[in-house]
């Protein structure tokens, strides 16, 4: 199982556990655990996982964390857990006199559906007071899924979790700020706008007219965006929908049938590689044994291809060989279990 699927996973199970569990240690157990589990670590593996490790501060002896996960016997990753229905916000402080003390380089704070991550940006070896990424498991977005990732064990990297953080911290202020300044324009932004529209002074009076002004145009602006968005959109499936219709190259063969399900199949690789490329790149060939999804129309380039015409059915990925891994299926949306796959594929023929 891939690791996003085990997020997936873990994110359903949380759904039909949590009214069961009505302790931290239970939240530890059936959710935590877990998801260090999910991350590549082993819990049960003392080199790799550490429970109630001792973090102690100044004079007070015997101060654990719940788990510290190591790399070269150093603490990596310190996690301070809590109940699931407890607010995380009022258990940071307990997290930060345990970094204080510790080599670790990051902190998480989590209630098993909360987690917050944090380092030291502002100041060496003093974790920050705002974390730099916080995610909930059971509703989480791509870029969320991609930055949760780099903790795994196979792609830990400090210096590049580093960078992230920055950028994370610093754009996540920003786009609060953003947004409070488009829900409620302040008097600078106000007046930034208004001078380059308005000769006069600005007055009290006038900044109080043209503050009405600010708002409706910053919302009529960001409608037009939206809506030009939607044309668009409609006017790449209607163009899809045309390109479906026909096969890409004419098929000479007659024992070539192109089945509804080899279809719908593609129309499921393309829905999802068009966040990776042009849809318009990808089309399909179909032949006697299999049914191919490419890149640019090339049989070299080669996305996936669909084994459907025996009892049990496969999905072929890509290697780094450009060979066919076979996959068996049960039903199409098994299909969307190998997007990772697709990428890589992708991210292999761009590369070159």
């Amino acid at each position: 199982m891939d690791f996003k699927d085990a997020i997936k996973q873990l994110a359903d199970r949380i759904g039909k556990l949590k009214e069961n569990i009505h302790t931290e240690e239970a939240t530890k157990n059936a959710f935590i655990m877990p998801f260090i589990n999910s991350l590549g670590y082993d819990v049960f593996n003392p080199l790799e996982v550490i429970p109630e490790m001792i973090c102690d501060i100044g004079i007070k002896k015997g101060e654990k964390i719940d788990y510290a996960i190591m790399k070269n016997d150093e603490p990596i990753l310190l996690i301070e857990c809590k109940h699931w229905k407890q607010d995380l916000n009022l258990h940071d402080n307990q997290l930060i006199r345990y970094f204080h003390v510790s080599k670790a380089k990051f902190g998480l704070l989590t209630n098993g559906i909360i987690y917050k991550f944090y380092t030291d940006l502002k100041e060496a070896n003093r974790m920050d007071e705002k974390p730099f990424l916080e995610i909930d498991i059971t509703d989480m977005k791509d870029n969320q899924m991609e930055e949760l990732k780099k903790f795994h064990k196979s792609y830990f990297d400090i210096n590049n979790i580093l960078t992230s953080a920055s950028e994370l911290k610093y754009m996540g202020e920003l786009k609060n700020i953003i947004q409070r300044e488009f829900s409620n324009p302040s008097t600078e932004l106000v007046k930034l706008l208004a001078k380059q529209v308005y000769d006069g002074t600005m007055y009290q009076n006038v900044i109080d007219q043209f503050t009405p002004l600010v708002k409706k145009s910053i919302s009529s602006y960001i409608n037009d965006i939206i809506s030009e968005r939607l044309k668009g959109a409609l006017k790449v499936e209607e163009k899809e929908e045309i390109k479906v219709e026909e096969p890409t190259t004419p098929v000479e063969d007659s024992k070539i049938v192109t089945t509804e399900e080899e279809l719908e199949a593609f129309r499921i690789i393309r829905a999802i590689c068009r966040s990776k490329v042009d849809v318009t790149r990808i089309v399909y060939r179909d032949a006697q044994t299999y049914f191919s999804i490419l890149l640019d129309d090339n049989n070299r380039k080669a996305i996936c291809r669909m084994y459907f015409n025996t009892a049990q059915k496969y999905v072929a990925t890509i290697d780094e060989n450009k060979k066919d891994v076979k996959h068996p299926i049960l039903s199409l949306d098994e299909l969307y279990n190998f997007t990772e796959e697709y990428f890589k594929a992708i991210d292999m023929y761009e590369t070159k």
